[in-house]
């Protein structure tokens, strides 16, 4: 295997900072994210060549400066290990990771305008992620845009993807917005969909509807005379 540190110089993940040091203004920047990511923990709980980061750093060669991240909402790596080394990753640093680029970054739109819509795309399009999705429920009538974005690369530069789900096949996922309960609360959630635009499951909706059948059941053997606690 290439010793890519030794090749370049580049600094090792110790040298590295684990933390941008700016405060996360919205709650959905964690909450969203991390419903995305557990969610993908049942869908892919059999394979272990994906990572999906929760507002850490990339470190990458295509900027200024690689000690300097970029630090999106969320990404999705796909053939990474899930653990680096058996160990947590402290951030996403490209060249121990094969240049291995995330197919997939999630910016979430706060009241403090972040250059979404354009030095970022800038700087993921120059990255190479394949797909960029904008999340922005709060300040979209601001940007000019609609809530909800996805882009696919093309040709190096980011075309709008239309649909809500959009379905994105080198993934073998779609992503979309809906109404649903999480966390206590009833809003507007990113889900990851099925080719047919069916919604997965959150892990509460799973636990619900088992004890929904569970009760149902319970209801039919009772109405045929049958104790299911005798069973």
């Amino acid at each position: 295997m290439v010793n890519y540190n030794e090749l370049l110089n580049l600094p090792s993940s110790d040298e590295l900072p684990d933390s941008d040091d700016k405060p996360v203004d919205h709650e959905i920047q964690i909450l969203i994210p991390n419903l995305l990511r557990t969610i993908l923990n049942r869908l892919w709980r059999d394979r272990s060549d994906w990572f999906f980061g929760v507002n850490m750093g990339i470190f990458h060669t295509t900027g200024s400066n690689p000690r300097v991240a970029i630090v999106p909402d969320a990404f999705l790596s796909v053939g990474v290990p899930r653990l680096k080394n058996n160990k947590l990753r402290p951030s996403y640093i490209l060249w121990e990771e094969n240049y291995i680029v995330p197919i997939l970054v999630l910016e979430i739109v706060s009241k403090t305008y972040g250059d979404e819509y354009d030095e970022k795309m800038i700087d993921y399009a120059r990255l190479g992620v394949l797909y960029y999705v904008i999340y922005n429920p709060d300040y979209s009538k601001r940007d000019k845009h609609e809530r909800f974005e996805v882009y696919r690369l093309l040709n190096g530069v980011y075309q709008r993807l239309q649909g809500n789900p959009v379905w994105m096949p080198e993934i073998g996922l779609g992503i979309g917005s809906e109404v649903g309960y999480n966390d206590n609360c009833e809003r507007e959630w990113l889900y990851w969909y099925d080719s047919q635009g069916n919604r997965f499951m959150t892990p509460e909706e799973r636990e619900l509807q088992q004890q929904q059948r569970a009760e149902q059941l319970e209801q039919m053997l009772r109405s045929l005379g049958v104790d299911p606690e005798q069973l």
